[in-house]
Parts: structure tokens; sequence; C-alpha cells
């Protein structure tokens, strides 16, 4: 039986990630992201870390048992044509992602972080 007085608010994805220099490369310095804060259990321990752009909040895990990689999520956003063309604009080595209208009504930016897990950027258009 489901209690129905509960309310969920968020959800937050856990991605896997195994360089944590290559993760900020890629969600903070090119995709805009904020690091909100870092966690190690010790020194030289594995890295868990939240980022968060807007309303939108990432954890980025080094730890073996939290997640896999090649995970997907998607990511509603607002004024996709300025997002796409500020990701174009950095000239990032790894990634020139290009801007695509779907058969079921949205457009959408896709991008692989580097260590297999994709994200996919929507802005619904009906």
């Amino acid at each position: 039986m489901t209690n129905v007085a509960a309310t969920m608010t968020s959800l937050t994805p856990i991605l896997r990630m195994f360089d944590e220099v290559k993760a900020k490369e890629f969600y903070v310095q090119f995709l805009g992201f904020d690091v909100d804060w870092e966690h190690r259990h010790e020194p030289g321990f594995p890295l868990y870390m939240q980022v968060s752009r807007g309303s939108v909040r990432l954890h980025l895990s080094e730890h073996h048992g939290d997640c896999c990689p090649g995970s997907a999520v998607r990511i509603e956003t607002e004024r996709i044509e300025e997002l796409h063309a500020g990701l174009l604009a950095q000239n990032y080595a790894y990634a020139r992602p290009g801007l695509e209208q779907t058969p079921w009504g949205t457009r959408e930016v896709r991008l692989t972080d580097p260590f297999g897990n994709r994200l996919v950027f929507y802005e619904n258009n009906f």
C-alpha cells in the first residue's frame, strides 16, 4: 500500500565519474554548472560532489558502487537556442553538439560526458 500523504519534490540523478579534473572541465567550465559541495571520506579517497545550474542538481561520484557509467538524464531547458549557441562558442575540443527537432515535439541538444553519461537538454515545442 502506498502512503498517499507523502509528497515527492525533486530528483537528483547520480552520475559516475572517474576523473575530478575532467568532470569539472566538462560540467563547470563547459556546461556552466557550479560546484555546490565536495565530499571525501579521507584524503585520496573517491570524490562525491554536487553540481548545479539553476534548479538542476546532479551528483557526480567516483565511488564504484553508486552507479554505472552510461546513464542518461533529460534536463528541461528554456531558451535552448541560447544554450546551444553558448556551447558552440566555447570551441570545446570534445563536443560540438547539434540542435535537433524531434518527431515527439521537442528541440534537443545531446551531449556525452567524458565518462559515457548522456545528457539531453530539451525544450518542448507544444
